[in-house]
């Protein structure tokens, strides 16, 4: 069991890109958290981080992060064909891990990031806030209490209508670029939370010249005959929606169902109950520093919310559908 730290928790930001920033400002309203390091590989990008944002050491490497004795735990916000390598550094020199999504680029490198964390008793968590969001959380407990029955069906959407270019990170093959692995992790896991891992996965897409998907469907089928409709797009505007069903009514987000702020709940017989959430502080990523700390101060080696055998299984999923629809990435 590591140790359970009962001090202000020392955090090292790996990458110095928007989501980085982001992340680090949420961080500064998160009780007891500090923003302690940041590591790029180019150490002028790393120093300009460490003034903008008041971090007191900036590293031009990833090494000399993940030596740092005084880092606790590390945020991993580099493009997510690099988490992998990113990721087992960190665990290897004993660190505390929060690995941006998608996790990895396949569920190969997913597996081995988790035994590595289990066999040296190494916190690792991915950074699916949707588990943690207020809004979502209470949804999984009106349909654990019944209130639409059994579900049944599971719609949701994520898309935008991206700049194409072939230089950017969402359409280069060597980055992970694509749709799914993006966007698409978002509803996949969304219907993994509600329904499990799938028994059957088929899948759709337009793909760009390079090989990249543009565009994503996926149907898939869970246990009892329940079935999930997930789309995903860098071509196309969606209102980022999403629908649950069931035998005894259904739930309704109108926008954003990765963190909603609010839902509609229908029973069969009963008027629509509105639910709203206050928005969360900042862009939303205190939330999961929030968790890890809360692990780490408990002597937790994984999180309860965001189960790594649940980022297995999403992992898993998003495999079968690259398959389906030819993507392969250099190296695999």
């Amino acid at each position: 069991m590591p140790p359970i730290i009962d001090r202000p928790i020392r955090w090292g930001i790996l990458a110095t890109g928007g989501i980085a920033r982001s992340f680090v400002e949420d961080l500064a309203a998160v009780p007891g958290a500090q923003a302690f390091a940041v590591a790029s590989r180019r150490e002028e990008s790393a120093r300009a981080f460490a003034e903008r944002h008041n971090i007191g050491r900036a590293y031009g490497g990833w090494q000399e992060l993940a030596d740092d004795p005084e880092v606790d735990v590390v945020y991993v916000a580099t493009p997510h064909a690099a988490h992998f390598a990113a990721a087992k550094l960190l665990l290897e020199a004993g660190k505390a891990v929060l690995c941006e999504k998608p996790f990895t680029l396949n569920a190969g490198q997913s597996a081995e990031l988790v035994a590595l964390a289990r066999k040296r008793e190494v916190f690792l968590m991915e950074a699916m806030w949707t588990y943690l969001d207020p809004s979502v959380r209470r949804i999984t407990e009106l349909i654990a209490d019944g209130a639409i029955g059994e579900v049944r069906s599971v719609q949701a959407e994520f898309g935008f209508a991206a700049p194409t270019d072939p230089h950017h990170r969402l359409w280069d093959p060597a980055a992970g670029g694509g749709a799914l692995l993006d966007l698409g992790v978002y509803p996949v896991a969304f219907a993994h939370l509600l329904l499990g891992e799938p028994e059957s996965i088929q899948a759709r897409a337009r793909l760009t010249d390079r090989g990249v998907d543009a565009h994503t469907a996926l149907l898939l089928g869970h246990r009892n005959g329940a079935t999930s409709q997930l789309s995903c797009s860098l071509d196309t505007q969606c209102a980022q929606r999403a629908s649950i069903q069931g035998d005894l009514g259904h739930i309704e987000i109108e926008r954003d169902f990765f963190h909603p702020t609010g839902f509609t709940l229908h029973r069969d017989g009963s008027a629509p109950e509105t639910f709203h959430a206050p928005p969360a502080d900042g862009h939303g990523y205190g939330l999961e520093a929030a968790e890890v700390m809360h692990c780490l101060r408990t002597g937790a080696t994984e999180s309860p919310l965001v189960p790594l055998d649940g980022t297995l299984a999403v992992m898993r999923t998003l495999d079968a559908a690259r398959e389906r629809i030819g993507v392969r990435y250099p190296g695999e």
